[in-house]
């Protein structure tokens, strides 16, 4: 099944809210997958001892999924995060904000279990089931610096004409506004992923 078809399937049913982010049930979005691509087949990264993940003190845990099906690869990463997506490390910290002092715990296996097939669900959205969920999925965190500016927005007209798309197309599938609302990192995506994203707009 190709990537305009996978967009066509409803996930609604199956999507879970938790503190402003949609999540997919893995198991419904593995099983679908696998009937759509029956010669899907996905790899957890793992380091030399064996371990799903990288850990640097600093930054948290990281895990890594691969997702291969009709003959193309796909590689994702996510992050361990708590439940107000703050990133996990080996120990407990704290941070402050306007509302107060938090407590971050120590992540465990679960947390890490959790994040990788959080992963497989958003790499296997880059084959186009679920997509959708994950286009805005970043913007209540975004600040003002993390939006592209007058000229990429200009650039983006430019881009979406030669495509054969509009404006209005492209922001619906990132579920914002205007164009103005798009991040760098989002900005970034669209142009290196031309086809994906022709693909995707006509497919809503």
């Amino acid at each position: 099944m190709k990537f305009n078809d996978l967009t066509k399937i409803s996930v609604g049913d199956h999507i879970e809210k938790k503190n402003g982010l949609s999540y997919l049930s893995w198991a419904w979005a593995w099983d679908t997958f696998k009937k759509s691509c029956p010669d899907a087949n996905y790899e957890i990264w793992k380091d030399e001892m064996g371990r799903p993940f990288i850990y640097d003190e600093t930054l948290g845990y990281m895990v890594f999924v691969k997702v291969t099906a009709n003959g193309e690869s796909h590689e994702m990463w996510l992050p361990v995060m708590d439940n107000q997506n703050k990133a996990m490390k080996a120990n407990k910290y704290t941070y402050t904000t306007k509302k107060g002092e938090f407590e971050v715990q120590a992540a465990t296996m679960f947390d890490i279990n959790t994040a990788i097939m959080r992963c497989l669900v958003k790499c296997i959205g880059m084959f186009g089931l679920g997509l959708y969920i994950y286009a805005g999925e970043d913007l209540p965190m975004v600040s003002a610096s993390d939006l592209i500016d007058g000229m990429k927005v200009k650039a983006l007209g430019a881009y979406c004409k030669r495509l054969g798309i509009t404006i209005e197309g492209l922001c619906k599938l990132y579920q914002v506004e205007k164009a103005e609302d798009l991040t760098e990192g989002q900005f970034a995506y669209i142009v290196n992923n031309e086809q994906a994203i022709k693909e995707g707009v006509h497919s809503l």
